[in-house]
């Protein structure tokens, strides 16, 4: 009894404590990212890799042909296109959510993240195109638009007081609507070729899961079973098949959002996230490392990500403000506004997954993974230090009540 005593408090409690800690993710995610990089490039390299993307038979293609249903034909494409459904599923949910009840709720409270997303997608899709505009890599556009939700909220989160809980809320806010964002992207841009039969009985099951919630039909079971069948239709469509989470999300009746996310919460992301970066991120470094990021991917992708992000956020920002379209956070400055936007480079989880679906070609994928995970490691570290040498002392305790009420 003493010893199950001190290993539950030793051991497991302290455990649990992480996992519930908002920095948890962020971290996880970092330390399966190096356990992974540095797996792919020791003696384990080919089996490591093999394992993901062996595929499940001699065929070839993307697709296994199981008893006459089309499904994704190795570990890494079940990851990307089946697991990761749950991923979207839940951030959609959260849009929902945000767009509902939440600080989406109302033009006023949406429209400044909403310009700061816009900027913070538009500014590192144009600086992208401005060096890959006339190559063979111009489709990559994308990679650097994605703001990672996990990684920024957990990088401002290390900064505690220093930062108005105003501010932490606006940063929130713009990166689920850049997620929606780059969900679009996807769907519009980074699609193949569309098989309208497919096409046609995903709409059919979209329409049929509208009308349940119209219908007001609450039992959550006549809701999965269409999105399962909905992300069938979807992955044989040529539509990216995790868009089918987010179209199910926005069906889900409201009041059993809060339920659902908090039981997804915890194996989307320390289950799910986490296998997606180990099996995502095994990088066999090439020979002459520096020689990758000297390439016009790398340029184009870092670029957007550690300038345009802050860019983009801050010039849509100032014009907005100016125009009294719209006003700061309470207790901000347009310092602590650009410290944010540097934080939001922070891509990784959109901008890895966006870069899978942009080129075909190994190398290139390889490139691009390298240069999103060196862009967020500097816009973390640089964002971090430019916010904590902004105020070097707690904020005031002003509306300190309020403030943590609302972080509870």
């Amino acid at each position: 009894m003493k010893l199950q005593q001190t290993i539950k408090q030793r051991v497991i409690s302290p455990i649990f404590q992480f996992l519930q800690d908002s920095r948890a993710v962020g971290i996880i995610l970092i330390v399966c990212t190096i356990i992974s990089m540095l797996i792919a490039n020791s003696a384990w390299r080919e089996p490591y890799i093999g394992f993901f993307t062996r595929l499940f038979d001699a065929g070839g293609g993307h697709h296994l042909n199981f008893h006459g249903l089309h499904l994704p034909n190795s570990w890494l494409l079940w990851i990307n296109d089946g697991f990761m459904a749950f991923f979207f599923f839940l951030v959609g949910m959260e849009i929902k959510r945000e767009l509902t009840t939440g600080e989406l709720a109302s033009f006023k409270k949406a429209l400044l993240p909403a310009l700061a997303a816009v900027g913070g997608m538009a500014a590192p899709a144009l600086i992208y195109a401005l060096f890959n505009h006339n190559t063979e890599y111009h489709q990559g556009w994308g990679i650097p638009m994605a703001t990672d939700i996990a990684f920024s909220l957990g990088i401002i989160s290390l900064l505690g007081k220093r930062v108005p809980l105003s501010l932490k809320v606006f940063l929130t806010a713009l990166a689920i609507i850049d997620d929606l964002g780059a969900i679009l992207t996807i769907a519009l841009f980074y699609t193949d070729e569309l098989h309208t039969t497919y096409l046609y009985f995903g709409a059919g099951i979209f329409a049929l899961l509208l009308l349940l919630n119209y219908c007001k039909v609450k039992r959550l079971i006549f809701y999965f079973i269409p999105g399962i069948l909905l992300w069938y239709c979807l992955f044989n469509s040529g539509i990216h098949a995790t868009i089918a989470g987010v179209l199910l999300a926005f069906t889900i009746p409201l009041d059993k959002i809060n339920n659902l996310e908090h039981t997804l919460h915890d194996p989307v992301n320390f289950l799910i996230m986490p296998v997606f970066a180990l099996a995502n991120t095994a990088i066999p470094f090439p020979a002459d490392i520096l020689q990758a990021f000297s390439h016009a991917v790398s340029f184009g992708i870092m670029t957007g990500l550690v300038l345009g992000k802050p860019l983009g956020i801050f010039l849509f920002c100032f014009v907005a403000v100016k125009l009294r379209l719209a006003s700061l956070p309470a207790q901000t400055n347009w310092k602590q506004l650009w410290g944010v936007g540097m934080i939001a480079g922070i891509g990784f989880t959109m901008s890895i997954f966006i870069a899978g679906l942009a080129f075909d070609a190994a190398d290139i994928q390889i490139v691009s993974i390298m240069s999103v995970i060196a862009a967020s490691a500097i816009a973390s570290v640089a964002g971090f230090i430019f916010l904590r040498l902004l105020t070097r002392e707690p904020s005031a305790k002003r509306g300190g009540a309020v403030q943590n009420k609302i972080a509870e």
